[in-house]
């Protein structure tokens, strides 16, 4: 039953970055509000949307066949406008205009940092992690991101059948701008040579040595996963080791927004579902200004102002394993 004090009509929005995943989690939201007893409704384009008034009513129909669904049916928006005080107060009064009362927001530390702001205003929010890069803190892993590790490692191991029947290296180039999670986690479990983030300072010499010692030990391809945000990313770092004379055909695939899309692994639905109906249910209880997230087993919470200022950081225990399981 819906705690006497609890939220009636409750809106739930996606920001930042889109994730595989997202339509599992605004799935959820939807329904436990329903089944709470409540109304709920979503915020088209994140919090432009929100501040434009773009929101409509959901039901339970509304969400049904799209757990499946990459992407977001609510669409998604960057916005910067809304650190402005007068920008926050406008998507305020578009939420009491139409009676709703609590807010579940939907990304990444962007998307806590806006929710944040409607929380030291009074307005009863939630926060649920996503974001393929996995760089949110207070959860061991966001949204999105075993869909992501999956699509990542599909392509590696096409990529090393072509790379063996012509005896070429490949440098395979994974999103990842601020944290190398995404790299780190594909490079261990694709059998990388090498793996580079931006964690690791690695100089190109290095690389050169380990693609070297590979083809000596007479292998016949040799893959190097490179985060975006590393300081030599693909293409630089091929130009970097072709200025070394290799004598070796390299090759750079740019992964990009491929890692995005697709339709959410058995993880990332399961996840979400436990992350969405566990926000609504806090909200029934009282509960606001918190993330929910995912801390071993269980599904806990940690303070916004934690989620949106703080930047999780891969375990480095991680990239020891990746560098001794490539020898």
């Amino acid at each position: 039953m819906l705690a006497a004090m609890g939220p009636k009509n409750i809106a739930v929005l996606t920001a930042g970055g889109d994730a595989p995943g997202m339509n599992a989690a605004v799935r959820a939201v939807v329904r436990t509000a329903l089944a709470l007893g409540m109304r709920a409704h979503g915020i088209r384009r994140a919090y432009e949307g929100l501040v434009q008034g773009d929101i409509c009513d959901l039901g339970a129909r509304d969400v049904g066949g799209i757990i499946q669904r990459g992407g977001t049916i609510l669409k998604t928006a960057r916005f910067k406008d809304f650190a402005k005080a007068d920008t926050q107060q406008a998507a305020l009064q578009q939420l009491r205009a139409r009676g709703i009362d609590a807010l579940v927001a939907i990304g990444g530390d962007g998307t806590m940092r806006g929710a944040l702001a409607l929380h030291r205003l009074g307005f009863p929010v939630m926060g649920v992690p996503a974001s393929i890069d996995n760089d949110v803190y207070g959860t061991d892993i966001s949204i999105g991101v075993d869909t992501a590790l999956n699509t990542i490692l599909d392509a590696i191991d096409k990529l090393r059948d072509t790379a063996s029947s012509h005896q070429r290296a490949f440098i395979v180039e994974t999103m990842g701008r601020n944290c190398g999670h995404l790299a780190l986690m594909s490079g261990i479990i694709s059998g990388a040579e090498m793996t580079l983030i931006p964690e690791q300072d690695v100089p190109p010499e290095e690389v050169a040595a380990t693609v070297r010692e590979a083809y000596a030990r007479g292998k016949t391809h040799a893959i190097v996963v490179v985060s975006e945000g590393a300081k030599y990313p693909a293409i630089a770092l091929k130009e970097k080791l072709n200025a070394m004379n290799l004598g070796v055909d390299l090759r750079v695939t740019v992964l990009g927004h491929v890692q995005r899309g697709g339709s959410p692994s058995a993880w990332d639905r399961l996840l979400a579902a436990r992350l969405g109906v566990s926000a609504v249910e806090r909200l029934a209880k009282g509960e606001s200004g918190v993330m929910v997230g995912l801390q071993a087993r269980d599904v806990l919470t940690v303070p916004m102002e934690e989620a949106g200022s703080r930047q999780r950081q891969p375990d480095m225990e991680y990239y020891r394993m990746a560098r001794m399981l490539a020898k």
